[in-house]
């Protein structure tokens, strides 16, 4: 009997010892860290090199993703087709882009605005210039439009503003000449198409003023063979968009983020301060909403018309329908944007 109670006692003894060492090392083990949050998505537009885009806009981009606690990362693309497709895929979240760009962005692709740039300039926007060679074969605007099929254009995509729509819109439509046109055509960025022209490889390009400063800095050599021709109004400045899909929430945090960065006092407000600088001389980023792409969605709507008006039809009740269908997406498009539906 007392064997069998001194058995008990010790497998109690042991059943006590493993319940404490199983405690102490639930206590002891470190916590499982959370799962990792999905990275937040930004696409690029490409203002310069892909590589240089990304490059540039990396230190900002870092200091989101601290600031919104989940990882940014940068889709840095060579044209500006290839990031609408890869928005139309879904692949980017977060996106910075021009005005044709922003607009199909939010009326096509369930995107919304959450802020605009600002220069250092102060304006509210930004020019469309031509340019030519120095002491090159074409010497003037008038030689130009007198006779566009004898020289080479390096352009932007149909989807630039200042690359391709505002000079279309403001200058060469309103003096009936097509783009097609010309002897030859080039397409690339804004830094491609002033390279050409400097080079001997065109003898005119589209650009913008923000663009050809930078490029002065980067290729002082090169800017100084060139000269602008042609100024265009002034232009809005580009906006940052982010999908409708997340949760207003983590909307509202990157806005916050952009809006305050390059503002804090000390050595933190100098660092941001010389990446926007960076970034085309940035001074930073306004709150905005979709209501911003009104200019943009305009000018979208004046080169349509322009182009219907100057186009061949079968007959003019053709032609009047189409404008009348232009007309009515246009005022379908302002109502929508007007009414952000925050």
């Amino acid at each position: 009997m007392a064997l069998r109670r001194a058995a008990e006692a010790l497998a109690a003894l042991w059943i006590g010892l493993a319940a404490s060492l199983s405690a102490a090392q639930q206590v002891l083990a470190p916590t499982a860290p959370p799962p990792t949050a999905a990275p937040v998505r930004f696409g690029i537009l490409p203002l310069g090199g892909a590589f240089e885009s990304r490059n540039d806009w990396e230190p900002l981009l870092a200091d989101m993703g601290r600031a919104i606690g989940r990882p940014v990362t940068v889709l840095s693309v060579t044209s500006y087709e290839a990031l609408d497709q890869a928005i139309q895929r879904g692949e980017v979240d977060i996106a910075f882009l021009s005005g044709r760009m922003a607009l199909d962005a939010v009326t096509l692709r369930q995107m919304r605005v959450l802020a605009q740039v600002t220069r250092h300039d102060g304006l509210p926007g930004y020019r469309a210039l031509l340019l030519v060679r120095e002491g090159g074969p074409l010497p003037s605007l008038e030689a130009l439009l007198a006779e566009p099929e004898r020289w080479r254009l390096a352009r932007g995509e149909p989807r630039s503003v200042s690359g391709y729509i505002v000079p279309q819109l403001q200058l060469f439509l309103p003096n009936r000449i097509a783009m097609e046109r010309f002897r030859s055509e080039t397409v690339g960025t804004h830094q491609a198409t002033a390279l050409a022209v400097a080079n001997g490889d065109a003898d005119v390009a589209t650009n913008n003023t923000a663009d050809f400063e930078r490029f002065r800095l980067q290729f002082p050599a090169e800017a100084r063979r060139l000269r602008v021709i042609w100024e265009s109004d002034l232009i809005p400045h580009a906006q940052i968009v982010m999908r409708n899909s997340y949760p207003p929430a983590l909307r509202g945090q990157v806005q916050a983020f952009l809006v305050a960065y390059g503002k804090a006092p000390g050595a933190r407000g100098e660092a941001q301060r010389a990446v926007l600088k960076s970034l085309h001389d940035l001074a930073g980023f306004l709150p905005a909403d979709n209501s911003s792409l009104v200019p943009a969605a305009r000018l979208a709507y004046q080169l349509a018309r322009q182009n219907a008006m100057t186009a061949q039809w079968v007959n003019e009740e053709a032609r009047q329908a189409r404008l009348q269908r232009l007309d009515a997406a246009f005022a379908e498009q302002m109502a929508a944007l007007r009414d952000d539906g925050r």
